[in-house]
């Protein structure tokens, strides 16, 4: 068992915390998964019913940003205004990639209960700001991907293949469906993923039945 576990609460982590900082934060700070500073602060709250209090107060007297920073925030925001869209932490421009890493630390804190009231108030002006924008993107293609498959299927197609393929699309299709598959026996698959499959190509779990000879 990790040397840590054994001593749990770490008294450092539970001074981190009670500071202020957040279990993400103390992670990052200390090279520690997020679920074991997790562990420890659990047990440090069952000691000490005031850590909590202690925790959210040490938040809410943080210094507010210095004005170089809400200087910043505000040239962001009005980058975004004029392109119409969040920069892009893949984009070439070193500038907006900044911009992304800035908006991708506040959806943390968003998302932890610890953004500044400043930034919170000055970034409603950001329709969607707080959205995993990558992850979106992942919906949609997997949704796309869906379509696919049942207009594949509705051609008369047997299931796509990801091995002895009769063609890139019935290979791409092939390996698309492979994962769905795979992490359904594992239990792992999103259960509203399995409806959406359940409803639109009945029979997905099992695909083509083994010994069955292939298309002429």
């Amino acid at each position: 068992m990790d040397r840590r576990l054994r001593r749990a609460p770490d008294a450092e982590w539970v001074l981190m915390y009670r500071l202020g900082l957040s279990r993400q934060r103390i992670a990052d700070l200390v090279c520690a998964e997020p679920a074991t500073v997790g562990y420890h602060l659990v047990i440090a709250r069952r000691q000490d019913p005031g850590l909590e209090a202690a925790h959210h107060a040490a938040v809410a007297t943080k210094a507010c940003p210095s004005p170089t920073v809400l200087a910043r925030m505000e040239e962001m925001i009005a980058w975004i205004m004029a392109e119409g869209r969040l920069p892009r932490d893949r984009s070439e421009d070193k500038g907006e990639r900044s911009m992304a890493r800035w908006l991708s630390e506040r959806r943390r804190e968003a998302a932890e209960g610890t953004l500044d009231p400043v930034y919170r108030d000055g970034l409603e002006r950001v329709p969607g700001w707080e959205e995993n924008h990558r992850a979106a993107a992942d919906e949609t293609r997997w949704r796309d991907r869906l379509a696919q498959l049942v207009d594949f299927r509705a051609e008369g197609n047997d299931w796509p293949r990801h091995h002895d393929f009769d063609s890139e699309r019935e290979h791409t299709l092939g390996v698309w469906i492979h994962t769905p598959r795979y992490k359904h026996r594992r239990g792992d698959l999103d259960p509203e993923k399995v409806r959406l499959l359940d409803a639109a190509v009945p029979g997905w779990q099992t695909g083509r039945t083994r010994g069955r000879p292939p298309r002429t």
